[in-house]
């Protein structure tokens, strides 16, 4: 048996066998490598964890923020991304938006339940009547059809016998953001002779203001459950603001808080890029030690961004990020309340013990066993060591995490974004055109004048864009009439033909006056580039400027690889 099994075996190196036993040795070897290669992707997608939203270590960061270079190559003059620009926008999956089927089978659940409205046309109508109420949303989701709904609230009377007024809860239905936003409408409610009621016009956005605000004890409306329930909080968009500094509440809890505060260096009147860079690490650093950041409101916004040329001191925090979320989701105080109470207090004989720190290389783990009732960080005059982000870099990287959860946009712009977004019946594409400097700097940007010019332009979105769309142009080209040529196919909206939006007679320029002390607040360039790049986020297609119109790199020639890693 020996003897044969062998003599079997060594059949297999005849002449004849070698190219099919080569062929699928090879083939085992393959495959053992796919599983292998296979097996080693899945562990590393599985236990990979960014540390921070940028998905940039500090050195690569520092070396962008301090950049030295040309400066028509500015990489940092961009609006710049908060926290809902990382949450994914399915997050909103929790909870299920009502389809027209809900309403029907609800109401006919009520109707039987329910009083027969009067005939008689000169009663108004009921406004809490559950028929008129399912009629509202029924005709609200059917003329809406890009909208998905998540809850209605109960109407109210409008002006006139036969209007109310109603407000909703909704996400566009193509949405990429993590948001909600809300609207609320004067609708005009017809009644006929066989005592049927229909709804006859529906307002403007935003029109219903009886229906703006909850009242106290008011019952719910309607909202779809399904068992999930909302674990974490999202912006919405269109609910009153109230970003009122917050109060220091006694003398005896001031004494028993720790705080951190960060004074001078380099940061002031940079660009806002850099601007959260640093204020995020200060954030960060103040949670993970457990004290309240002591804040200064106050910004100085960076020339990049004004018309002046000149950066411009005296800006409000509140007028571009959402303080409201932030000082109810974080321990923070501002700067001028706090040096109050701290002078009020430290001249009596409690004095309140203060820790200075004048290195910034003294790491927040230093720190964490210090008794003291205020750390002050205070930075010199040297850049780049001034920079308050220098504090989250090397060891204290892994530790000190940037909390860009915290930090929203202005709910006031974003109201405007939600107002341009409305009048186009949140039903468009958008196209970002970027010219300005990189048009007129032809070494770096060879291309991008002729590629945005009308004719290239039409002839590229051609294939991109259906003729006949709402296409809104975003851009930073001051002569909005370049675009003309476009209007002969497509119905064409830039920036400025909302001036309503933030004009004297706004909301944003009445709300904003009162919390600048009186003073109106300019719409400055930085309002226009983040309500513009916001409105463009929102369309149903994006073009960019970059790869979608131009074969240039955005920061330049020979730059592409480079933006790619």
């Amino acid at each position: 048996m020996f003897g044969r099994s062998a003599i079997s075996r060594a059949g297999g190196f005849r002449p004849e066998n070698l190219g099919q036993n080569a062929l699928n040795l090879i083939g085992n070897i393959g495959f053992s490598l796919f599983v292998f290669g296979v097996l080693v992707f899945t562990i590393i997608a599985a236990t990979y964890e960014p540390e921070d939203p940028l998905f940039h270590p500090s050195d690569k960061i520092t070396t962008f923020l301090t950049s030295t270079s040309n400066a028509t190559l500015r990489s940092d003059d961009s609006v710049a991304k908060t926290g809902e620009d990382f949450m994914p926008a399915n997050q909103t999956a929790f909870a299920s938006f009502i389809n027209i089927t809900d309403v029907e089978t609800t109401a006919s659940e009520e109707n039987t339940e329910s009083n027969q409205l009067d005939c008689d046309a000169s009663i108004p109508i009921d406004c809490k009547d559950s028929e008129v109420f399912h009629l509202m949303m029924k005709a609200t989701i059917e003329k809406f059809k890009d909208i998905h709904f998540y809850k209605f609230g109960k109407p109210a009377v409008g002006e006139g016998a036969n209007s109310c007024d109603m407000a909703w809860r909704y996400r566009p239905r193509d949405g990429k953001s993590a948001a909600f936003y809300k609207d609320y409408r004067r609708f005009v409610i017809g009644k006929s002779e066989n005592c049927s009621v229909s709804v006859v016009e529906i307002g403007e956005y935003h029109s219903g203001l009886n229906a703006r605000k909850r009242k106290k004890n008011q019952k719910a409306g309607f909202e779809k459950t399904d068992g999930k329930k909302d674990d974490f909080s999202l912006p919405v968009v269109g609910e009153t603001v109230n970003d009122s500094l917050p109060m220091v509440e006694s003398e005896k809890a001031f004494k028993s808080g720790k705080y951190l505060v960060y004074a001078g260096g380099g940061d002031r009147c940079k660009s806002m890029n850099h601007f959260l860079w640093s204020f995020l690490c200060a954030l960060g650093e103040a949670q993970y030690l457990n004290r309240t950041l002591v804040m200064d409101l106050t910004l100085c916004l960076s020339s990049i961004y004004t018309s002046s040329g000149q950066s411009e001191e005296g800006k409000d925090f509140r007028f571009y990020f959402d303080f409201e979320h932030l000082r109810e989701a974080a321990s923070v105080l501002d700067e001028a309340q706090f040096w109050k109470a701290w002078g009020r207090l430290h001249n009596k004989k409690d004095r309140l013990s203060l820790h200075l720190v004048e290195d910034f290389r003294v790491t927040p783990m230093k720190l964490a066993d210090v008794k003291d009732t205020l750390v002050m960080r205070k930075f010199g005059s040297v850049e780049p060591d001034n920079y308050w982000y220098r504090v989250c870099e090397g060891d204290a990287e892994s530790v000190v995490k940037r909390p860009w959860h915290l930090l929203w946009k202005s709910r006031r712009l974003m109201e405007i974004v939600s107002a341009i977004a409305s009048r186009l019946n949140w039903d468009y594409d958008a196209v970002h055109i970027e010219r300005g400097e990189k048009a007129r700097n032809t070494e770096l940007w060879p291309n991008l004048e002729k590629d945005t010019s009308p004719s290239a332009l039409l002839s590229t979105l051609q294939d991109k864009v259906e003729e006949g769309r709402n296409l809104y142009i975003a851009t930073n080209e001051a002569e909005s009439s370049l675009f003309n040529a476009l209007k002969d196919k497509y119905a064409t909206h830039v920036l400025d033909e909302y001036k309503d939006l933030w004009d004297e007679s706004s909301e944003w320029y009445s709300e904003t006056t009162k919390l600048n002390g009186g003073n109106p607040v300019e719409f400055d360039g930085y309002m226009r580039a983040s309500v513009d790049t916001e409105v463009f986020l929102r369309g149903k297609k994006q073009i960019e400027t970059f790869n979608d119109l131009t074969n240039d790199c955005k920061d330049g020639v020979g730059t592409c690889n480079v933006a790619a890693t």
